[in-house]
């Protein structure tokens, strides 16, 4: 495969692009380094790739702004690609709240510029991040993509949402094979600094008390990185058709009778914060007090991912414990931040 990578200097794109490359296949990873957060640690993940020997001649970096119609249009036109995987986003779901015309360009115009490069250049798959997000108000737990996702709690999930409104219609119009992944919760080293793991390890090591909110009732459905990763690698080569069993008057939310699907991607385990921080606490030896907080607005009180279809599909299923993923994650933030 020949694979446009976006998103590719962030978390989860570092970590797909360098998995695509040590299968063998030939990457260009495309990224604006905005700066919403650290544009060093964006930086330094691509530098990691670009120093691995066994990836050269076959990775190749682009800076470049999916607002850019235009600038995709030419590398679309260049490169060829035979599948794509949009994982470039404005991300945050608090920042959404302070910034949402930043959600409005990435999300919604350069996704649809995605769209229209994939119409236009004959892509065989586009691969897209979704986020549980989008479960919002919803509190059927666990979180199946045959539940209802139309109310959202924040403007980063509605956006997120609307690019799977955007992915089926492409679909259904021009029959694009297009795949949602909702991710839950992904965590692990090269992680990005926004997130909990890294802000309650900051609060750790510096002996500060770490803000929870909702007086510490919340459950997130933690998912390593490289488990993550497994799923999505194993859903880019299988090509959505369309479903023969899909009853237009009883649709299923996660297929049509459009080659589009959307799948969950999680550790299919909501995990409360306090063993999380427990286990944070043990992985830096280091324990540290606790400030309860109420709610916040947009903030969801739990996610839980069903996996059920996606592991039908592809038989993914997640292999890293909490505690190890923890520890893995512990020991990269003791090296690169010391």
């Amino acid at each position: 495969m020949h694979v446009l990578v976006t998103g590719a200097a962030g978390f989860i794109g570092f970590h797909f692009a360098a998995r695509l490359l040590a299968q063998g296949h030939s990457v260009v990873g495309l990224d604006n380094l905005s700066d919403y957060y650290d544009v060093s640690l964006k930086k330094n993940r691509i530098g990691k790739i670009e120093a691995e020997p066994a990836y050269r001649g076959r990775f190749r970096f682009v800076l470049q702004d999916l607002t850019d119609s235009a600038g995709l249009r030419g590398l679309f036109e260049r490169e060829n690609f035979s599948h794509v995987v949009n994982l470039a986003a404005q991300a945050g779901v608090r920042h959404s709240l302070q910034n949402p015309a930043s959600y409005i360009a990435a999300n919604l115009a350069g996704f649809g510029n995605v769209l229209e490069c994939c119409r236009m250049g004959e892509v065989r798959h586009l691969v897209f991040a979704s986020s549980s997000s989008v479960y919002g108000l919803n509190t059927a737990r666990p979180y199946s993509t045959r539940h209802n996702a139309d109310h959202p709690a924040s403007f980063y999930a509605a956006t997120k949402k609307s690019n799977e409104l955007m992915a089926h219609a492409y679909s259904h119009l021009f029959r694009i094979p297009c795949t949602g992944v909702r991710f839950f919760t992904v965590y692990g080293p090269w992680g990005r600094p926004d997130m909990a793991p890294h802000i309650f390890a900051s609060a750790i090591l510096r002996g500060e008390p770490i803000r929870m909110f909702n007086k510490g009732r919340m459950r997130r459905d933690f998912t390593y990185i490289d488990d993550a990763v497994d799923g999505l690698a194993r859903l880019l080569p299988i090509i959505p058709e369309p479903d023969p069993d899909f009853d237009p008057a009883a649709p299923n939310p996660a297929s049509s009778s459009a080659p589009w699907r959307i799948y969950n991607i999680g550790n299919n385990n909501a995990v409360e914060l306090g063993e999380f921080v427990a286990l944070l606490e043990a992985a830096f030896g280091k324990k540290t007090g606790r400030e309860l907080l109420p709610m916040q607005p947009g903030d969801m009180e739990a996610t839980f991912a069903d996996i059920r279809d996606v592991r039908r599909l592809t038989g993914f299923a997640p292999q890293t414990p909490l505690s190890e993923g923890i520890a893995e994650f512990a020991a990269w933030h003791k090296e690169y931040y010391a």
